[in-house]
């Protein structure tokens, strides 16, 4: 494993505190899917589908506001923008007092209006690291990611089940207002000093094409089938009467995201973004063998999520490659929807799939989910370039 690349990101002024500015940042978001849930089921005593309802009205919300928030910091500035963190932090801190149509409403219109902070984080990298050092910076950040999903509903559950879901819920909501202070002292750059930035964005035929698209098109595929992947893993192991492990499951699969971003990133040459987003989703297809069975099927999970990280840092490094300057933060926002709806996908399918036949062709139908969205980018790439060659 060659780590000089990573050192020498480190090295860079600024990447430190900001690699670590915004893993704190990432934290409390990543808590908010499990306790709202712990709340809604409970202490509204409404039910898992009430819970359910509330999470896709905040996944809507977050699908549609991402790039909105995104083109904000591109006209407006990062500190305008983190101006409306006040209205989340309102809404987590005051959402205890909250009935269940109330919280249903204001989650999505949360969704819309919640600071960017996965996009932001890559838009300041990109700003402070070279093109020809992105790659391990992307790595690092995608590694980042990992360990916030480990630390943020671990910490969520624990205040929840210790104390309450309403503590839990304004803790989430002091923690986002105080990571956004810092962010808004901090006001770290989100345009390298080479590039140029000045005058009217671009319009977005010029740059939403071919490239683009299947930039796009990656991490959209990418969540959907780690949903899948997620919601399968669950089933087969509560069909099984053992969820008790399903932390460990999950540890495991963050673990071997993680490796595959250190591997990756110290590569000189590397698979592009689809191909490594079709190796993911056919190494998916065959996790179904160790159903029921705690460590054949965490050892099953390993290849599949030591491709993750990797696949989301190519197309981080992809869209910072070719996004303007000048509409960086709506690229990004859009990567931030892709994600989401990804997410909104994927567990659907997985599940009826699992209802229907088992958890083995859960795992089978993420993964097939997969491959054909990296095919269907790879023809997109093929038809919007062909297309702009002979314009």
């Amino acid at each position: 494993m060659n780590l000089a690349p990573f050192k020498s990101v480190l090295a860079l002024p600024g990447v430190r505190p900001l690699m670590l500015l915004m893993l704190f940042a990432r934290i409390p978001p990543t808590a908010a899917g499990v306790t709202v849930t712990l709340h809604v089921v409970t202490t509204l005593d409404e039910g898992y589908a009430a819970a359910g309802s509330v999470g896709f009205a905040t996944m809507i919300g977050l699908g549609l506001g991402s790039p909105l928030m995104g083109k904000l910091v591109d006209s407006k500035g990062l500190r305008i923008t983190l101006m409306l963190s006040l209205l989340e932090g309102v809404f987590w801190v005051t959402a205890p007092l909250m009935d269940y149509y109330v919280l249903l409403v204001l989650a999505f219109a949360n969704g819309l209006v919640a600071v960017p902070v996965m996009s932001i984080g890559r838009q300041a990298l990109t700003a402070i690291v070279p093109e020809p050092q992105r790659r391990p910076a992307f790595s690092l950040d995608s590694i980042s990611v990992e360990l916030s999903f480990m630390v943020g509903p671990a910490a969520g559950v624990l205040i929840a089940t210790k104390f309450s879901s309403g503590i839990a819920l304004v803790s989430i909501g002091v923690a986002i207002l105080v990571a956004s202070a810092v962010l808004f002292v901090v006001n770290p750059v989100l345009v390298h000093e080479d590039e140029v930035a000045e005058g009217p964005p671009p319009k977005l035929r010029e740059w939403l094409r071919g490239p683009m698209i299947a930039a796009l098109i990656i991490p959209f595929g990418a969540t959907m089938s780690l949903s899948g992947m997620e919601i399968a893993s669950i089933a087969s192991l509560e069909h099984a009467g053992k969820q008790a492990w399903l932390s460990l499951i999950f540890v495991v699969m963050c673990a071997a995201s993680a490796l595959g971003g250190l591997v990756y990133g110290g590569l000189k040459r590397a698979p592009g973004g689809l191909a490594l987003l079709a190796i993911m989703s056919a190494l998916l297809i065959p996790v179904g063998i160790g159903d029921g069975n705690v460590w054949l099927l965490a050892l099953a999970l390993v290849p599949a999520n030591l491709a993750c990280a990797p696949t989301i840092a190519a197309s981080s490094e992809q869209i910072a490659k070719i996004a303007p300057p000048t509409a960086r933060g709506l690229a990004l926002g859009l990567q931030g929807s892709a994600f989401t709806f990804g997410v909104a996908a994927g567990q659907p399918l997985a599940g009826v799939a699992v209802d229907h036949s088992g958890p083995p062709l859960g795992f089978v139908v993420a993964g097939l989910a997969g491959l054909t969205i990296a095919g269907l980018g790879r023809v997109l790439s093929r038809q919007r370039q062909a297309v702009s060659a002979t314009s």
